[in-house]
């Protein structure tokens, strides 16, 4: 079974760096602790919390992270879980969706001028809408992975190089 999760107000960081790395993880800063909890039982998502009193209701599902940093957090979770890049740019950051690659002549209208010209590959949210590409902001997620990967902070993957694209 594939590891997913529900992340608490505040690791919403935590929680887009999880979906960047392609983990199902469910956040909305706005959801009240009984709904953390109903929403980790009833999936069977790890809650993941920095609140003591909410991961004692959530009990076995629930992970209290330690640190506010989120080296620290991502290496807690690789010692706990294994938590590694397990398909990495595969969803959006915003909603959670799987993105869909999409040609490039249908999102022409909604990317910049110099984006469209320069690049070949995109993907869009089905939920949201959001579109994304491997820009430079890609490149710099891709490079904070690699060097989390070869540090030991995320255990290395068996698949290997990230695939897919993503330019918030």
């Amino acid at each position: 079974m594939a590891l997913s999760f529900v992340a608490d107000s505040m690791l919403g960081r935590l929680a887009r760096w999880l979906r960047a790395l392609g983990y199902d993880t469910l956040y909305d800063a706005s959801w009240e602790d009984g709904a953390l909890v109903r929403i980790a039982h009833q999936e069977g998502r790890f809650l993941l919390t920095r609140d003591l009193a909410l991961a004692q209701r959530a009990g076995a599902w629930a992970i209290v992270i330690e640190s506010e940093a989120l080296v620290e957090q991502l290496a807690q979770l690789r010692a706990i879980l294994g938590v590694r890049a397990v398909a990495p740019f595969s969803r959006c950051l915003c909603c959670n969706a799987i993105v869909k690659p999409i040609s490039p002549w249908a999102v022409r209208e909604r990317v910049p001028t110099y984006v469209y010209a320069t690049q070949s590959a995109f993907y869009i949210c089905p939920n949201c809408g959001r579109v994304y590409w491997p820009g430079t902001h890609w490149e710099r997620m891709r490079a904070n992975i690699a060097t989390w990967e070869a540090k030991g902070v995320l255990a290395r993957s068996a698949e290997g190089s990230p695939s897919g694209g993503a330019e918030p």
